[in-house]
């Protein structure tokens, strides 16, 4: 290798891989396309945001979009300006890269401990007062930390009570415990308690009947806990929020937050991330726009496109995509299409199915005398697209006629 020479950032982009595709490359048909390739349309990511966004105002709710799924500024800024009020991370680095995106109102939806972290975001705030920031709190610990470390900067941040469970994630696990984590915030010069918040993601993981109910509880444990912080009068000046629902359980969370009273105006601020992208797995059954009479749609917007490398049995072909390029943790990638190795003659794929994936491998299962040539394209649907996206650091943005209309960076 040519020491002078610059390492390849863009591993579906062939030549020496340091550039984007051009706009206007047909990714299929190029001579300038490495194999294998994750791609996203463009009319399916702006349908989403728009049915997002319209659910929000029809009832509502706020939305802070969860940036961990795509760590996208192209994605993440499209969501803010089809109306989130900001982006949600999960880490200071996240929170630091969102930043540098330029997003202006970032919620860290975890505790904020690392000392580092802490002093980071402080003096972001200190520097830049009139951007907005928000964290959670769940233990008289947490707050401690807090406060020692917002002393030396001298900076006063927006919490929430984060409740959960007993076997939950993080989060208090007691009305006593989250009242006693309120007044030690009301007692601290550098937090101000802005609300409740919870995860309800890791009660449930379908929509059962049984799983709904828990939902529910659980929302009703969260509205319990601000009822008694409102009840001594904890929360600071303003609103108050109630916030949670993640991509699978956001209608419920809305639907157990509506008719909230509290001593002053509550807001519900919704989470969800994975409706940007959607896919054809785990959200394409349990996204609420994915049940029976949603009132709005969602669409997959990702494909994950390889090559048949090997036709060594009559009902196989193995091909060239595998862990390190699609998501493998919920379900496997779904079979859509073929096409000639040059583009051409798209057909459906519809009478094949992978049914394993090594690292750089994908193994495909079809009819024996079905005409699928080495070299031929397969292009797939992912299922989790919170682990597609980290799997690239580019991904072109196409238009309907898989033509390059933008560039997708990812930055984790």
């Amino acid at each position: 290798m040519n020491q002078l020479s610059l390492p390849p950032l863009y591993k579906s982009v062939a030549g020496q891989g340091t550039t984007p595709l051009p706009l206007g490359t047909d990714v299929l048909s190029s001579s300038q396309v490495f194999s294998p390739l994750m791609v996203m349309k463009q009319s399916a990511m702006q349908h989403n945001l728009a049915s997002m966004a319209q659910y929000c105002r029809l009832h509502g709710v706020r939305h802070a979009a969860h940036g961990k799924t795509s760590m996208s500024p192209l994605i993440l800024q499209s969501a803010v300006d089809a109306g989130a009020w900001g982006i949600c991370a999960a880490t200071p680095a996240q929170v630091r890269a969102l930043r540098t995106f330029g997003i202006k109102n970032v919620f860290l939806a975890n505790e904020l401990v690392d000392p580092a972290g802490i002093r980071w975001i402080a003096e972001y705030q200190r520097e830049n007062p009139a951007t907005e920031f928000l964290c959670y709190v769940d233990s008289l610990a947490g707050v401690a930390l807090l406060d020692a470390a917002l002393s030396e900067v001298g900076t006063c941040l927006s919490v929430l009570v984060e409740v959960s469970v007993p076997g939950g994630r993080t989060g208090c696990r007691s009305m006593v415990e989250a009242v006693a984590i309120a007044h030690a915030v009301k007692q601290s010069p550098y937090l101000e308690l802005a609300g409740v918040a919870g995860y309800e993601g890791a009660i449930a993981g379908d929509r059962s009947e049984e799983s709904l109910a828990a939902v529910r509880d659980y929302c009703q444990t969260m509205v319990s806990a601000a009822r008694a912080i409102d009840a001594e009068a904890l929360f600071a000046p303003g609103e108050v929020l109630l916030s949670a629902g993640g991509g699978t359980f956001f209608d419920i969370v809305v639907e157990m937050f509506a008719a909230v009273k509290l001593s002053r105006p509550t807001v519900t601020l919704i989470r969800s991330g994975a409706y940007m992208a959607h896919d054809d797995g785990l959200y394409s059954r349990l996204a609420p726009f994915a049940q029976p009479n949603a009132e709005f749609t969602f669409q997959a917007t990702l494909e994950i496109w390889g090559r048949v490398l090997s036709r060594p049995e009559p009902g196989l072909a193995i091909l060239d995509f595998g862990r390190r390029d699609v998501p493998f943790d919920q379900d496997l990638p779904v079979p859509h299409f073929f096409r000639d190795r040059d583009g051409s003659h798209p057909r459906t794929a519809a009478q094949s199915t992978i049914t394993a994936v090594n690292d750089q491998h994908a193994y495909l299962s079809l009819p024996a005398d079905l005409l699928l040539a080495v070299g031929d394209w397969v292009g797939c649907g992912i299922s989790h697209p919170c682990t597609a996206f980290d799997k690239w650091r580019y991904l072109p943005l196409i238009d309907d006629e898989y033509r390059c209309v933008g560039d997708i960076s990812t930055f984790f």
